[in-house]
Parts: C-alpha cells; sequence; structure tokens
C-alpha cells in the first residue's frame, strides 16, 4: 500500500557511469551498462515501494555530442533493455512512455518504443517515463510551436492560455509534475531536466554513482522526501490548517 507521504511521481537524472567505469579502470561502455542494470533494480524498487510514476533522464538531446563510438553503444545498450524489458514491463502492468524527441533516435529504436508504448498503454497505475532525446528547453520550443499552430488553425484562443493549459502541450501531458527528483553521483544542478515540471519538486541530491545505486538509497531518498515541509508559496500555519 501507497504510503501517504510516498511521491505519486519520482524523476531522476541518472549520472556517474562514466566516473564509476574510470574508478574500476574499465570501459564507459561498461559503466553504462552496469548503469542499465540500476535502471532494472530501481523500477522494481518504485513499484515495491508504491511510487506509481518513475521517470528516467535516459539520453538528453546534448548527449548527441558525445564521442560517435559512444552513442552508438548508447543506442545499443538501449535496444537491449526496450527487447529484454518488454516482457516485465507487460508482467508488471507498467506503461512505458517516451518523454522527448524520440523520433530522431535510430529507426530500430523508434519500432521498439513504439511497441512497448502500445503494448502497455492501457496500464493506468504505474507508468515509466524514459526521457530520450530530451531537454526541457526543446520541449518548451516544441510545446510553443504547437500552441501557435493551434492557434493559427482557430482551435485555440492564446488569451485564454494559462500554465495548466500549456502543461497539455508538453512531452509529459498526460503525467503528473514529479514530486521528488533524484540526482546520483553528487553533482549539483538539473541539466536541463523537467524544469517547468519541477518547479516545486524536492531535490535529492546523492553521492552514489548510478551503477551502484540500490534499492536502500532510493528509500533514503523517499524518506528525506517525506520529512520535508512542501509548502507551494504558502506558510507553514497555513498548509496546517
Amino acid at each position: 500500500m501507497t504510503a501517504v507521504n510516498t511521491p505519486k511521481h519520482i524523476a531522476i537524472i541518472m549520472d556517474g557511469n562514466g566516473r564509476w567505469a574510470k574508478q574500476h579502470k574499465l570501459p564507459r561502455i561498461e559503466g553504462h551498462r552496469r548503469g542499465a542494470e540500476a535502471v532494472k533494480r530501481t523500477l522494481k524498487a518504485a513499484q515495491e515501494n508504491g511510487v506509481k510514476n518513475l521517470t528516467l533522464f535516459a539520453f538528453s538531446v546534448e548527449n548527441w555530442n558525445r564521442p560517435k563510438l559512444e552513442v552508438l553503444a548508447l543506442m545499443d545498450l538501449l535496444e537491449r533493455f526496450l527487447s529484454e524489458q518488454m516482457s516485465e514491463l507487460i508482467k508488471r502492468k507498467i506503461r512505458l512512455r517516451v518523454v522527448g524527441r524520440y523520433r530522431e533516435l535510430p529507426e530500430r529504436i523508434q519500432t521498439l518504443l513504439h511497441k512497448a508504448e502500445e503494448a502497455t498503454q492501457d496500464y493506468d497505475e504505474y507508468t515509466l517515463g524514459l526521457a530520450l532525446n530530451y531537454g526541457s528547453r526543446t520541449e518548451v520550443v516544441d510545446a510553443v510551436k504547437a500552441v501557435a499552430q493551434a492557434a493559427i488553425e482557430g482551435s485555440f484562443d492564446p488569451n485564454d492560455l494559462d500554465y495548466d493549459g500549456f502543461s497539455q502541450y508538453l512531452y509529459t501531458r498526460d503525467m503528473p509534475d514529479p514530486d521528488l527528483v533524484i540526482r546520483t553521483s553528487g553533482e549539483c544542478r538539473l541539466s536541463n531536466f523537467l524544469l517547468l515540471q519541477s518547479a516545486y519538486s524536492e531535490i535529492y541530491l546523492s553521492k552514489v554513482l548510478w551503477p551502484d545505486f540500490c534499492e536502500n538509497e532510493f528509500k533514503a531518498a523517499i524518506a528525506e522526501y517525506a520529512s520535508r515541509e512542501r509548502r507551494y508559496g504558502k506558510t507553514t500555519e497555513q498548509i496546517k490548517v
């Protein structure tokens, strides 16, 4: 059963694969491979701890600037992960949602993503969001273009626009905003990840490198979240009324 103070949505910036590999004197791709194993552990931990929505920052729009061989290896790992996890998502009734410009990904990846989304689209209790070819600034630009097009077509009056309406044009339109954002590896930045959606999110910075992230660390983040007071601009006295 989900506790009252359990986050409904946790978003994770999975950082530290390269440093983990360097510490262990292994190739960077081995760090990414171990990171994929951490994804599986975290998905299981989220469901077992009652977290209904989990979004993972898997590949950013800026990651295309990495060495070509590393990008190719990351695409291979993503393909393998999707192929292996399809049956697991169906077995555990977890909906897959792709967040980002995934049509710019390799065609074989697009095919797997579409197949997984279609196979899991009717599951409504748990959702795994994969942020792929994602950047928050890119998302905002895409949303503004969509709003402008709707106005041109006459289906939307821009004078009626507010944030709730604008959020329906974001990639995450059918997902709640994250209650908690976790970043691993000790870095202290959001890296262009869900900037609008995280406006009131709690942030938990873990010093653990992503390949070593485990259920105990996941639970520690939830416990820290539960200890915080979320006021949304109000005073303590107001929220306790």
